[in-house]
């Protein structure tokens, strides 16, 4: 444990919790020296992986495609993906008992291709959840996925919203999981060990500005749109604490320092991949809590007036939930995950059907 680096600081001085956005053994093993109590993936996360750490997998594909005789590329892959999860909850397992089930968990992602079917999310989110005893399952907040993260909270799945962006993304998600959990209350059902989280991929909310803007033709100070996540970031998190919603936010998809500085001293999760971890780890920013220093008055002004998908993002009435699947930044993750789901397929098939003209 390095308890002099910035990233052990914060998670030893404030309520802020932090993760590695990965399921990499050797990543996860870095972030954990340093004081991080969960982790994440999704299907862009698992190709690198498995791209980097192939030496650790090669054997266990060919042995998984030998004893399922039957299975095409898509069964093959998410047994890899459900495998790599589960190495990967085993090293937090010492956490998850020491935090009595509140933390120590490690996100798996349900099939991108069911953002439009909540049965089908649901059902592969249980399943997940007994894949080991740490499990925390990721699914869309879409309008199917609205509803998926309130049944399966109401099933005792520790919930990680992801494929969101927005205040309004993030209230409904916060809302699902509230009546998901006063179900279960009512029927005697415990709830003391369930831990959701609801995703804002802030970074990603920045990078949806920014091609709003450029596709647009709007004149912006390009300095202000590394504000917009943060922007909502914050103002999701002071509707926590008016409301007390029992869903942690969490900060994702890194572009930038202030995506860690800013919201350290908040009761929240910082999902952080591994090399914003080395770079948080090297800087000289102190670490004090800035999650109540408000973004300059004059930032937001400009964002709201110039960006009217800001506008949506901002406002807590700026999209209702049918309007979640057609939402910019919503729509390019989906087709990201979706393709990296297919990429890994595609690195399945190079196993199960060797390419004959290649020697």
């Amino acid at each position: 444990m390095t308890t002099s680096v910035p990233l052990y600081q914060t998670v030893s001085t404030t309520p802020t919790d932090y993760w590695n956005d990965s399921c990499s053994l050797d990543e996860l093993t870095y972030a954990i020296g340093n004081g991080a109590v969960g982790a994440t993936t999704n299907p862009q996360i698992v190709l690198a992986v498995l791209k980097k750490e192939m030496h650790l997998w090669r054997d266990r594909i060919y042995q998984i495609i030998a004893e399922n005789p039957t299975w095409g590329e898509p069964e093959v892959a998410w047994r890899l993906i459900e495998e790599m999860a589960t190495r990967g909850a085993a090293l937090l397992q010492p956490a998850w008992k020491r935090h009595a089930g509140r933390k120590g968990r490690l996100s798996i992602q349900t099939n991108p291709m069911f953002y439009r079917d909540w049965e089908a999310i649901v059902a592969q989110a249980r399943d997940f959840d007994t894949l080991a005893p740490n499990m925390q399952v990721k699914m869309p907040v879409t309008k199917a996925g609205i509803k998926a993260i309130e049944e399966c909270t109401y099933h005792g799945v520790n919930v990680n919203a992801t494929v969101s962006f927005t205040v309004p993304q993030a209230v409904a998600v916060a809302e699902a999981v509230e009546r998901g959990l006063n179900r279960r209350t009512a029927e005697g059902r415990d709830i003391r060990s369930m831990a959701p989280v609801c995703t804002i991929m802030v970074g990603r909310t920045d990078d949806w500005m920014q091609a709003v803007t450029q596709r647009d033709g709007i004149e912006m100070d390009p300095a202000y749109l590394s504000w917009a996540g943060i922007a909502v970031f914050k103002k999701a998190y002071g509707l926590w604490q008016a409301r007390g919603y029992r869903v942690r936010l969490l900060a994702a998809a890194y572009r930038h320092l202030g995506h860690w500085s800013e919201f350290i001293g908040g009761d929240v999760v910082l999902t952080i991949p591994y090399e914003w971890q080395l770079k948080i780890n090297a800087s000289d920013i102190a670490v004090k809590s800035r999650i109540a220093d408000p973004v300059a008055p004059h930032i937001i002004a400009a964002l709201y007036e110039k960006i009217p998908d800001f506008r949506r993002a901002y406002d807590v009435d700026g999209m209702t939930v049918e309007e979640f699947d057609a939402y910019g930044a919503t729509v390019r993750t989906l087709r990201g995950f979706i393709a990296a789901a297919h990429d890994l397929m595609a690195v399945v098939r190079d196993f199960m059907l060797p390419n004959p003209d290649v020697k």
